[in-house]
């Protein structure tokens, strides 16, 4: 029995969603250049969440839906886990990107996940977003909640796979008994034991592993 953990932004999709949001009020650019600072260890991730989040104060209700509803898995990231979820490993995204748009996503594919770690974006009651974020992976890592997610399902760390590419992720590598990178920022590349570019390639780790077995 196995437990794999994904990252959300950057690795099951290819969307960033504060970017996406940030389209909507024109800080796209700062977005990015926040984003991408974080995903090089170059600025705390809470900082940097709570920076980008400032910079959507306001931004309407309906603006957001709209964004969220943009955000997408990428090719072969639905029928990767299915196949987990067939094969009874356990399947976890571990996000700070926010619940709405990966609830969005895994919908329109029509898959679904064992269990879902992400953060919020509040709104007031006009409703516009509030400018702050909340939620469990903003000060807290994904080390913990990958240890607390296998304590519960009763699986040991060292049967645990993570994936992800950014520096918030590195918690979560250093801990898993296989740690995948995808596609990562130079800053994690060397804390991967494989590093992959495609959904593909991830499930050919998976088999060569026997995460999954050939049918």
């Amino acid at each position: 029995m196995s437990l794999v953990a994904f990252d959300f932004d950057g690795t099951l999709s290819d969307s960033e969603m504060t970017v996406l949001l940030g389209d909507r009020c024109g800080v796209a650019d700062d977005m990015a250049e926040i984003t991408e600072r974080s995903m090089n260890d170059e600025i705390e991730y809470a900082e940097s969440l709570r920076k980008r989040a400032a910079l959507l104060d306001g931004l309407s209700g309906s603006d957001a839906d709209a964004a969220f509803d943009e955000v997408e898995l990428r090719e072969g990231a639905a029928d990767l886990i299915g196949e987990l979820n067939d094969a009874g490993v356990t399947t976890a995204i571990l996000t700070g990107g926010f619940e709405r748009g990966v609830a969005t996503a895994l919908e329109r594919e029509g898959v679904t996940v064992d269990r879902i770690v992400s953060n919020r974006l509040p709104m007031n009651d006009e409703p516009e977003l509030t400018g702050e974020v909340e939620g469990p992976l903003i000060e807290g890592t994904k080390d913990d909640a990958l240890e607390t997610l296998a304590s519960e399902v009763g699986i040991d760390l060292a049967d645990t796979v993570a994936v992800g590419d950014g520096a918030n992720d590195l918690p979560m590598l250093n801990v898993a008994g296989l740690s995948i990178g995808f596609d990562p920022k130079p800053a994690v590349e060397p804390h991967c034991e494989i590093v992959v570019n495609s959904m593909a390639d991830v499930r050919e780790t998976l088999l060569d592993r026997d995460v999954l077995e050939n049918a």
